[in-house]
Formats: C-alpha cells, sequence, structure tokens
C-alpha cells in the first residue's frame, strides 16, 4: 500500500485546478443502463471509484472505455449479467447506484450489500422501499438483494429522511417506470441537478431536480447523449481549506462557485480572505490568525459533511474554541485520534467534538482510515513541524486525483513512496461515501 510522506511549514501559492466530480460522476456511469446507446461522458475524474465502476459495468455486460482526456464511453446494449457482484461492490458504496436502473431496464437486478467506508450506517433501505412502491419485488438471501420487475409503475415516494443515492437511485428507476413518480423530501445536492440534466438530454421528463420535490413523466425508452460532469466541490473546498491552512495564496480554478456557499463562508468566518475572481474561480488567502469558529454539518445547502474533517484539522490552527456537529454520520470522527497524535486539542462527546487551538502539531506517522479523513491529515501534514507518513492512502485515491501532484505544483513538499501490490491482486475493501 503506497504512502505519503508529508514536509510541513511552507505556505502554498498559485494556481490548483479541480478534477470532474466523483459523486456526480459514479451515477451519471450508472445511468448508461437505462439505454442500449452510447453515453460519452466527459471531466471524468481519475480515481479510483471510476474504475471500480467501469468494472461494474463491464461485468454486467458493458463496453466501457476510459480514455486519458478524462472522457469515457459506455454503451449498454446487452446486459448479458444484471449482477453486481460482491467482490466489486464490496469496495465502493456507491455502486448500490446500479440497483435502480437494473430494474428499470431488465426488470431484474441482484446486487450484493455493498460495502463502504466505516463512517456509520447507511442503510439502502430507503431505496428498496421506494422500488416496492414502484411495484418490484424485493428478496433478500446469501448477501444479495433481489428486484424483480415486468414494468415499474411510477409512485409518490416521500423519503422518512434525506438520502443523496436513495434519491438518484429512485430517480433513474422512476425516468423508465408507466406514469408519473412524485418524490417528495428529495436530495437537494447539485449532483442531483448533474444527474437529472444527464437523464434529460437522454429523454427524460424530470422537473424539480434541486428542490426537496421532484416529479418525474416516465418514458418508454432513452437514448444516448453526451453530457460533461460538473467540477468536485469537496476536491474544491479541500483545497481552499488548505490555503487558509498553510497561510498562502490559492486560486481553485476549474470549479464551480455557487455550489462552494457554505464552505466559503465558513473558512472566511475561519479568518481566510475568499473571493470569487472568476466564473469558474475562487481564491483564497490565509493571514496568519485563523479564528475559532463552529460547523453543523447538514444536507446541502448546508455545510457538507464531506467537508467536516477538513474543516476540523483547519481549526486546529486557530485561536480560540471551535463546536464541530456532525448530524449525517454517527462514526465520522476517526480521524480525531490521528490528529490527536499530531498535537491537535480535540475532545469528542458523541456528535460533537471541541476543538481547541492554536496547536503546534508535529510530524506523526497516521493512518488513513476513509476518503475524508485521509485529506485532514494531508491538511495537518502541511503545517506540522517535521515529515509526516501517512498510510493506507488508497483511501485518498478513491477521489483526489493525483493530489500530491496538484499540491506539489503550488509548494507542497509532498511525494508518494509506492509499495509492492497485494500479490492476490486485490482492491482493498472499504470504499464509497454517499
Amino acid at each position: 500500500m503506497d504512502k505519503f510522506l508529508v514536509t510541513g511549514g511552507r505556505p502554498l501559492e498559485g494556481t490548483i485546478r479541480v478534477s470532474g466530480a466523483k459523486n456526480s460522476a459514479l451515477p451519471c456511469m450508472a445511468a448508461a443502463i437505462l439505454t442500449k446507446d452510447e453515453l460519452i461522458l466527459e471531466n471524468i475524474p481519475q480515481v479510483k471509484d471510476i474504475d471500480t465502476e467501469r468494472r461494474l459495468l463491464a461485468s454486467m455486460g458493458a463496453e466501457v472505455e476510459l480514455t486519458q482526456d478524462h472522457s469515457t464511453r459506455i454503451r449498454c446494449a446487452t446486459l448479458s449479467d444484471p449482477v453486481a457482484k460482491y467482490e466489486i461492490v464490496k469496495t465502493m458504496r456507491a455502486s448500490s447506484l446500479v440497483l435502480g436502473p437494473l430494474v428499470a431496464r431488465a426488470g431484474l437486478a441482484r446486487v450484493a450489500m455493498p460495502g463502504g467506508c466505516a463512517i456509520g450506517g447507511r442503510p439502502i433501505d430507503l431505496h428498496i422501499k421506494g422500488l416496492e412502491k414502484m411495484g418490484a419485488k424485493i428478496t433478500q438471501e446469501h448477501g444479495y438483494i433481489e428486484a424483480r420487475a415486468e414494468r415499474l409503475k411510477g409512485a409518490h415516494l416521500v423519503f422518512d429522511k434525506i438520502t443523496v443515492t436513495g434519491t438518484e437511485d429512485l430517480l433513474m428507476a422512476a425516468v423508465l417506470a408507466e406514469g408519473e413518480t412524485l418524490m417528495e423530501n428529495a436530495a437537494r445536492e447539485p449532483e442531483i441537478m448533474d444527474l437529472a440534466a444527464l437523464l434529460t438530454k437522454m429523454g427524460a421528463k424530470i422537473a424539480g431536480a434541486g428542490s426537496s420535490t421532484i416529479r418525474v413523466h416516465g418514458v418508454e425508452r432513452l437514448h444516448g447523449a453526451r453530457h460533461r460532469i460538473i467540477p468536485d466541490r469537496i476536491e474544491a473546498g479541500t483545497f481552499l481549506a488548505v490555503g487558509a491552512i498553510t497561510g498562502g495564496d490559492l486560486i481553485v480554478a476549474g470549479c464551480e462557485p455557487a455550489h462552494l456557499g457554505a464552505v466559503a463562508a465558513k473558512i472566511q468566518e475561519a479568518g481566510a480572505r475568499v473571493e470569487t475572481v472568476a466564473a469558474d474561480a475562487i481564491r483564497v488567502r490565509g493571514n496568519g490568525a485563523l479564528r475559532g469558529t463552529d460547523i453543523s454539518t447538514e444536507e446541502y445547502p448546508g455545510f457538507p459533511t464531506d467537508m467536516q474533517a477538513q474543516f476540523m484539522a483547519l481549526v486546529t490552527q486557530a485561536e480560540g474554541v471551535s463546536v464541530i456537529k456532525e448530524n449525517i454520520f454517527e462514526n465520522r470522527f476517526m480521524h480525531v485520534q490521528e490528529l490527536v497524535r499530531m498535537g491537535a486539542n480535540i475532545k469528542v462527546d458523541g456528535r460533537t467534538a471541541t476543538v481547541r487551538g492554536r496547536s503546534q502539531l508535529s510530524a506523526a506517522s497516521v493512518m488513513c482510515s476513509d476518503l475524508r479523513a485521509s485529506a485532514s491529515l494531508v491538511l495537518a501534514a502541511l503545517v506540522a513541524d517535521g515529515q509526516s507518513v501517512l498510510d493506507r492512502v488508497y483511501h485518498i485515491d478513491r477521489g483526489y486525483e493525483r493530489i500530491e501532484e496538484k499540491l506539489r505544483s503550488v509548494g507542497a513538499k509532498m511525494e508518494r513512496v509506492r509499495t509492492a501490490p497485494d500479490p492476490a491482486g486485490n482492491p482493498p475493501e472499504n470504499g464509497g461515501e454517499e
């Protein structure tokens, strides 16, 4: 397993570009199941989760070509094996997104109960409940969920709680269902709007995506399309935090400022200067006088849970006390112990973490436990005294494209140490987030 060596103490300056959104690319790739025609997706990030999705689709009979220009061509002319096998699903939570499109297109789906980052329970019961309302017969045995339906029927779906993947999965199921589907208490994330935009290009009839109420009129068939994936707002937010914590001057380019409102506001509240300098660029300047700031994670447009760990690292360098409340996942403070080992003063009580700054962080060997926890350790290492060693960086490779190269381009002293692969060729377990 590869490691990162990071030497702290350098303010980062320059321009750093954001890749396409992994959490948008994954459902958009799954949408290829809904048509026999070719789907062309641009601005695809070159990260591990995308390769896992490619292997998943290929295992079902799809033709998938990932190119070096960050695009992919997918053609599901036939679905010879509508099964999401455990050997693939165990590495990525988002693989459950094939359940809805498979049963909508093929009338049958067998999906292994998915794996994922160990950041809390994220059951897919809301996916199952929605499909049952749409007429699917669901059984579960031997670790697999099986869904069958001659054709799904439109239904009135009210989510018991806001769920991003549940909204995406059932949206894809609804576009080929007979009649109208009304989805209430739906998630509002930009990634859902991006998926709806793609589906509309494919011939779907969708209204209300981006609001809590989505209305879908099912159609008989969808056709191919070309679509460009939106920028990754979490990667962009991570780089804003990097600029602030290092006291640097960064332009985060290729982003969508409108998607970063809550994050940009909190980083500015913490003492950094944040301003939109172009339609697709934000400048962040750290002035070395960060101050304690509280956050409470919420569904979009609130402060995203996927930025909680990075913000916690940031406020270890802020004067005063910061209170961080995690309202989305019940086990998303696994990075705390590693930050404490580096010198941070953090106390956890249930879903609340209290951070007392300003802590002088010192280099240490730390273990990456999930995707965003890994990013928080990179931030901490960038300001720690000495050289830190980050182990199990396959977690960060799932969602950040060549992060060490991007950070080096703006002055970070960071390198990857390659290690021998698993002799059995098995990918690391644990995977995606919602």
